[in-house]
């Protein structure tokens, strides 16, 4: 009896020994994961045939204020996609996996010119200068257009998760895109983002120290950076993909809408059965979804 106590005491003290090492072994591994997000992959994203890059095009001094340009074979006076990749406003690449592939795959044949930016990340650049960072390469965008047979009256902003937010945010406030000397785009594609509304996100965020490390705790802040709160007669067309899968997201953007339609906002929430990672890499395979976003950006590009 007391051979099978000591035992049992043994194991004891082996799991709780076990646990935090494991604890650790994953808290290293995520950050291995984070930091490697934010790395350029090592060759460029398949592309369709015809298709070509412009790696790291310039919009500022900062090395992180780079996007990449995708031309179709065939470019002429060509519509174009402006994509903010996500990662927690901490995290991630303008080429991480699920970003261009499926998305140049979809678009490219159909004359789009499909770019994916860059931008200053947390901890040193807050949210509403990620967002200030997004106008800057969206008035580059325009610039440089006609060099790469675009059309800089057509463009429209997409973006993932904290880059979801972003592109909202200046789709929100045209501030935002006047003061980086950019012309009014043509409409946003937001995906899956759950801070639509800041401060209500902040009560109760979901992933408490992504959200106060991306945020902070001051609650102007917060609504600087809240594209609800921002939301004018200004904004520009909007469609709020989300994931039902998660609580937040889907009421936010309906949200979104109750609030343009009193200012005369063109806004609509596209709600899909998929994952917070399935909303953006799966975009671009044939599915309803895809049909439905593609619907959207032709009816705000032509």
């Amino acid at each position: 009896m007391k051979m099978r106590l000591l035992h049992a005491g043994l194991l004891a003290c082996a799991l709780l020994t076990a646990l935090p090492l494991a604890a650790q072994t994953f808290r290293e591994r995520l950050q291995e994961m984070r930091e490697a997000s934010r790395q350029p992959a090592a060759r460029t994203p398949a592309l369709p045939a015809g298709a070509r890059a412009l790696r790291d095009v310039s919009y500022g001094s900062d090395p992180r204020q780079r996007f990449d340009v995708y031309l179709p074979a065939q470019a002429h006076n060509a519509p174009i996609l402006l994509f903010v990749h996500g990662g927690g406003w901490a995290n991630g690449n303008k080429d991480n996996p699920g970003v261009v592939e499926n998305k140049a795959a979809y678009w490219l044949p159909k004359g789009y010119i499909f770019i994916s930016t860059n931008y200053r990340m947390r901890p040193d650049t807050a949210p509403l200068d990620q967002a200030r960072d997004v106008a800057r390469a969206l008035a580059a965008v325009q610039k440089r257009a006609p060099g790469w047979n675009g059309d800089a009256s057509r463009v429209l902003l997409m973006g993932h998760s904290a880059g979801a937010h972003l592109a909202a945010l200046v789709g929100a406030s045209s501030t935002l895109w006047r003061e980086a000397g950019a012309t009014r785009p043509r409409g946003v594609v937001s995906l899956d983002s759950g801070a639509l509304d800041v401060p209500l996100t902040m009560k109760q965020p979901p992933l408490p120290r992504i959200y106060d490390a991306a945020f902070g705790r001051d609650p102007a802040d917060w609504i600087a950076a809240s594209p609800y709160h921002q939301l004018t007669r200004d904004a520009v067309p909007m469609l709020l993909v989300c994931s039902t899968r998660r609580q937040d997201a889907c009421p936010q953007g309906r949200a979104m809408v109750e609030k343009a339609k009193m200012l005369g906002v063109v806004m609509d929430v596209l709600p899909e059965d998929l994952s917070h990672g399935e909303v953006n890499r799966e975009l671009g395979l044939p599915s309803a979804y895809t049909d439905a976003v593609d619907a959207f950006v032709g009816r705000h590009l032509q």
